[in-house]
């Protein structure tokens, strides 16, 4: 194809062809119809978007500060500094709290082996995916920006289209196999409350065919379980 059939494309899919004032209601698809220019395309339930760092019912941050994501993420767009938590005002519960928390998200390929290296399920990945910057410094989200707001709520920056429901369901298929996505979990509740939204109910498979091939991998990691305990204690016995 050549440059200006190329350009021929770009164009007609941003509506140029169509009157003015269809033009300004907003862009048009492939069937010739008019969209709305507040209009999103729908996600799939399981979409990795951007980052919270969420806090305990009681308001206590669940970040300790381990630098475990950090030390996962392929990307290296994590930063974390911990610090021991003040004893006349501690942040979380455990002996060091995220004193430093920064995710580059020029680099951040939204894989979620931060939330699954986790061990205090701290970090999760909402739906946001709309969210555009004008400089670089704004891609780099701090702790400040990072954290759930005393509702729980995630903070709606600036630059961020934030739409209902795209808090919800927050790394949805880590929370369905927690612990570290072994299929076993698959249904069983495994996470802990959250400011704003209590116990997340865990989630089962997208459809009949994923729940067989889930549930037949659950039973063979526990039919292999019990021979291994078994060969174990004639072993012993011997």
């Amino acid at each position: 194809m050549g440059y200006f059939e190329g350009f021929g494309v770009t164009l007609k899919q941003w509506g140029v062809g169509t009157t003015t004032k269809e033009y300004r209601g907003g862009r048009t698809n492939r069937q010739g119809e008019i969209n709305p220019k507040d209009q999103k395309a729908p996600k799939p339930e399981r979409v990795h978007g951007r980052h919270v760092l969420n806090r305990y019912e009681d308001g206590m941050e669940k970040c300790i500060g381990c630098e475990l994501c950090a030390g996962v993420c392929p990307a290296n767009c994590i930063y974390v500094r911990g610090k021991d938590n003040p004893v006349e005002d501690p942040k979380s519960p455990g002996e060091r709290y995220g004193y430093v928390y920064e995710i580059n998200y020029l680099r951040c390929i939204h894989c979620d082996l931060c939330v699954e290296a986790c061990p205090t399920q701290a970090i999760t990945e909402t739906k946001l995916f709309e969210f555009s910057f004008t400089n670089r410094q704004d891609a780099i989200y701090t702790k400040d920006e990072l954290l759930v707001g005393d509702d729980g709520k995630p903070q709606n920056l600036p630059w961020e289209d934030w739409r209902p429901g795209e808090d919800e369901h927050t790394s949805g298929w880590m929370r369905a196999t927690s612990s570290s996505g072994k299929a076993s979990f698959l249904g069983t509740t495994n996470w802990n409350g959250e400011l704003g939204y209590g116990v997340r109910p865990s989630e089962l498979p997208q459809d009949e065919k994923d729940a067989s091939v889930t549930l037949a991998a659950a039973e063979h990691d526990h039919s292999d379980h019990d021979h291994s305990d078994h060969d174990h204690s004639d072993h012993g016995g011997h």
